[in-house]
């Protein structure tokens, strides 16, 4: 893995579990698409911010650990789990795995499983 994508890679989950979108958005390209469970894709980075910050107003305390990352060219397959609070004080937890592609220095695609699909 490129030095600056292993850099990209954990600087977007460190930007997560800071809640800082400002940041986030240097780290995405204009066109990036991101697509997310139970939801329409999400095109451009000011749409995936609005969601991004809409998802920490619900999970106002949430925790993603980086457990294992795989890299292929420019693809990199990230293996987390997340532990928080919703917004009902609630406990959660989850495990998942994102897919970023990584093109000019910036993310481009994002895609998102995990096994807990219930969350919003």
């Amino acid at each position: 893995m490129k030095v600056s994508d292993k850099h990209l890679t954990h600087k977007f989950f460190e930007m997560l579990n800071h809640r800082d979108t400002k940041e986030m958005e240097d780290l995405v390209g204009p066109d990036t698409e991101f697509y997310f469970p139970k939801t329409q894709p999400l095109i451009g980075k000011k749409r995936i911010m609005k969601f991004l910050n809409i998802l920490f107003r619900q999970y106002p305390e949430l925790t993603f650990k980086i457990q294992r990352v795989i890299q292929q060219d420019n693809r990199v397959a990230v293996h987390w789990t997340n532990q928080g609070m919703n917004r009902r004080k609630e406990p959660y937890q989850n495990e998942g795995v994102t897919i970023l592609e990584i093109q000019d220095d910036k993310i481009s695609f994002i895609s998102d499983f995990f096994k807990d699909t219930e969350i919003i």
